[in-house]
């Protein structure tokens, strides 16, 4: 199956929350992404216009990339931060340089292992490349191994950076990059 892979428009923001909704429901998504599907259910249509105007096509800090098949259903979607050397990341690290950073990957059950996770990174490395990011992260539960196999596949590689989760939790992520070339 062939796949439109583009930047999401703020106008739609209603397909943005369904997806992540989606997203949320999956198995492993305790170890995937920092937020719940309860707590996201109950947020309002404002928090979502919000979040798809942030990463919609022409923003220059944040996109959120998306596959879309043929009868216009998102089966898949990444967004790329850009962070800027001299700032703090999200868990209060210093950023060393201009990097891209990787949040939000999901593909839809039935589309797994059709090479579209691969597309949706080449599409989201090209627009962190277009930034002049020097490299791109992202960051993997230690014990998301399926998360862990993919990215290596599109070329990250374990940096030996450890952020650890909640304090008393024990569970760590780890950082995975890829350099410019």
């Amino acid at each position: 199956m062939s796949y439109v892979i583009r930047s999401i428009r703020a106008d739609e923001w209603p397909a943005v929350r369904e997806l992540r909704l989606a997203a949320l429901q999956d198995p492993v998504a305790h170890l995937a992404f920092l937020e719940t599907y309860d707590d996201s259910v109950t947020k309002p249509d404002s928090f979502w216009r919000e979040r798809a105007a942030k990463g919609a096509e022409g923003a220059t800090g944040v996109q959120q990339i998306i596959a879309e098949d043929a009868d216009g259903r998102w089966m898949g979607t990444l967004t790329v931060l850009v962070e800027e050397a001299g700032s703090t990341d999200w868990a209060g690290f210093p950023v060393e340089r201009r990097q891209g950073h990787v949040v939000g990957v999901y593909v839809r059950p039935e589309a797994r292992g059709t090479g579209l996770t691969k597309e949706l990174f080449e599409a989201g490395l090209e627009w962190a490349w277009g930034r002049d990011a020097e490299r791109v992260r992202l960051i993997v539960h230690e014990d998301n191994g399926r998360a862990q196999g993919l990215y290596r596949k599109v070329g990250f590689v374990p940096s030996g950076a450890v952020v650890p989760l909640a304090p008393d939790s024990g569970e760590s992520e780890l950082e995975f990059v890829l350099e410019r070339r």
